[in-house]
Order: C-alpha cells, then sequence, then structure tokens
C-alpha cells in the first residue's frame, strides 16, 4: 500500500506541475497591466514602477517562474496584488466555502440518483423508467448558469422562502447545491442504472432470491454494492467537474468560495491569486483520486485482493 501510495503522488506531481505552469504562462501573456490596474490611470509612472519592482514583475519571465516556485516550495504563494494579502491567507478564507458547497452538491446529487437508479433498473420499460429517463435527460441539458437563475426566481423571488445570495446560514447553501448538484444528478443516475442492469441479471442474484432472501436485500446490500464500483469512477471524476462548476455557481450566488475568487482574480489580473487558486484546486483533485481508489476497495473485496 505504501509503494502504491508514492507511485500515485510521483504521478501527481507532473500532472500539478504542468497545471500550475499553463496557467503561469497563459495569464502572464493576457495584454493588460496588473499594477497599473491596481494603482488606478492617474498613477505616476515612477509610482507603478515602483510597486512592479516591490511585487517581482519587473523581472524576466523565467526568473518569476523560478521565483513562484520556490516560494510554492517554502508555502509561500505569494501577495496578492488586489487584497494585499498573503494568498494562502485567502485561500484558508475561501477554500471551506467551496468544499462546503462541492460536498453538499455530492450529497444532493447521491441521494437524488442512488433511489432513481435502482428504481429504474428494477422497473425496466415501464412508466416509471421512462419518466425518470426522461428527468435525466432534462438534468443534463440544464446547465448551471441557467438552472440557478431559474431556481431564484422560483424559490427566492416568487416563493421567497429561500435566501438569494451569501453564505450566511444553511439555507443559504441549498440552492447552490441543487443547481451544481442537479447536473451530476442526472449523469449518476444514468450510471446507476446502467450498472444494476448489469448486476440484477447476475446468477448470485438469482440464487441470493433463490434462498428467499428479501429484495430490498438482494438489491442494495448484494447488487448494489457489486453495481457501486463503476459509479465511484464516476463520482470520483465528476468531482474535478464540480470544482470547475462551482466556478459559475458561486458566481450567480456570491459563494464567497475559491471559484468566486478565481474569476475575480482574473478580471483583476492577480496572478499569484490565480495560480494559487488552481494548485488548490488540482491539489484537491488528486486527493478525491485518493480517496477513491480507497473506496474501490471497501464496495468490492475482490480489487482489496
Amino acid at each position: 500500500m505504501i509503494r502504491y501510495i508514492t507511485t500515485r503522488l510521483l504521478y501527481a506531481i507532473p500532472v500539478l506541475w504542468l497545471v500550475v505552469s499553463v496557467v503561469f504562462l497563459m495569464i502572464h501573456l493576457v495584454p493588460g497591466d496588473p499594477i497599473a490596474q491596481m494603482l488606478g490611470e492617474g498613477a505616476a509612472a515612477a509610482d507603478i514602477e515602483a510597486a512592479r519592482h516591490a511585487y517581482g514583475l519587473d523581472q524576466p519571465l523565467g526568473q518569476q517562474y523560478v521565483h513562484y516556485w520556490r516560494g510554492v516550495l517554502h508555502g509561500d504563494l505569494g501577495q496578492s496584488l488586489r487584497y494585499n494579502q498573503p494568498v494562502t491567507t485567502l485561500l484558508a478564507q475561501r477554500y471551506p466555502f467551496t468544499m462546503r458547497l462541492t460536498f453538499a452538491a455530492m450529497a444532493v446529487a447521491l441521494v437524488l440518483a442512488i433511489p432513481a437508479g435502482v428504481r429504474s433498473a428494477r422497473r425496466r420499460n415501464l412508466w416509471d423508467d421512462r419518466t425518470i429517463g426522461f428527468v435525466s435527460l432534462l438534468g443534463l441539458s440544464f446547465p448551471n448558469f441557467a438552472l440557478g437563475p431559474i431556481l431564484i426566481l422560483f424559490f427566492a423571488i416568487f416563493l421567497g422562502i429561500l435566501p438569494v445570495s451569501g453564505a450566511g446560514t444553511w439555507m443559504h447553501l441549498v440552492l447552490p447545491a441543487i443547481t451544481l448538484g442537479g447536473g451530476l444528478a442526472a449523469i449518476l443516475t444514468r450510471m446507476v442504472r446502467t450498472s444494476m442492469l448489469e448486476e440484477l441479471s447476475q446468477d448470485y442474484i438469482r440464487t441470493a432470491r433463490a434462498k428467499g432472501l428479501p429484495e430490498r436485500t438482494v438489491v442494495y446490500k448484494h447488487a448494489l454494492r457489486n453495481a457501486a464500483v463503476p459509479v465511484l469512477t464516476v463520482v470520483g471524476l465528476q468531482f474535478g467537474s464540480l470544482l470547475a462548476g462551482a466556478i459559475v455557481t458561486e458566481t450567480i450566488f456570491a459563494w464567497p468560495g475559491i471559484g468566486r475568487l478565481t474569476v475575480q482574480a482574473i478580471s483583476n489580473r492577480d496572478y499569484y491569486v490565480v495560480q494559487g487558486c488552481i494548485l488548490a484546486i488540482g491539489l484537491t483533485y488528486v486527493a478525491v483520486n485518493f480517496i477513491t481508489d480507497f473506496l474501490y476497495s471497501l464496495a468490492n473485496p475482490r480489487i482489496r485482493a
């Protein structure tokens, strides 16, 4: 196990390096001067040069790249040009909000998808199977930027039962979590249905039914456990999509997470904040892949063997 974890970590290092390096080059090649934008149009040329020197932006691009990675290895992600705070401080403030939203969206997706997928498989080609398939297709057709405003109009403005934006209480989490988890629920529902159909046709299921086991035990304890392996694969891969979708969702609902911070940093040409946010998202995605591999062994002992 130690050898396996070490190998996965070694594979993750070049991935993180490549992602952050590409972001570093792209954001530095975008036209515009972040220092001039920060100080305003009326700033004196001497003040602009002094600020550029203070942030190290007057150095050659290669030297800035080496300096940035030297800081990363020492836990220093740089100083924000916009907020005049360390990037690590900003990430520590925003990261918990993004994780709270992402896990809430994942919970919404699983709560909706597992019962719907199991019922769809058990009622194959019947009216409820077709209804669930239609609703899943509708969920796949609705992107976050369209579903979010619709939920705001109905639940926040028309009914007035949920807040529009912010992150004060758990009620502020409901609409963003549904917006972010709705599309994933549609994907997982179809995945659970496909996996369950395959498992329900296996010989061990017929044997369990012949022994007189309750249908609920056969379906949820035996079939669903083996069908969960491919579903876990999709969940692990889609976690990265949730982090990417959080950028749009957090902007719509003014949720104070890393996604909204990334959008603001890109608009302000805040180099160090953008790089820090991408690095945090990349590390999270790598960690989720580790957890997914561990859950494989819990769901199916044959993988552990």
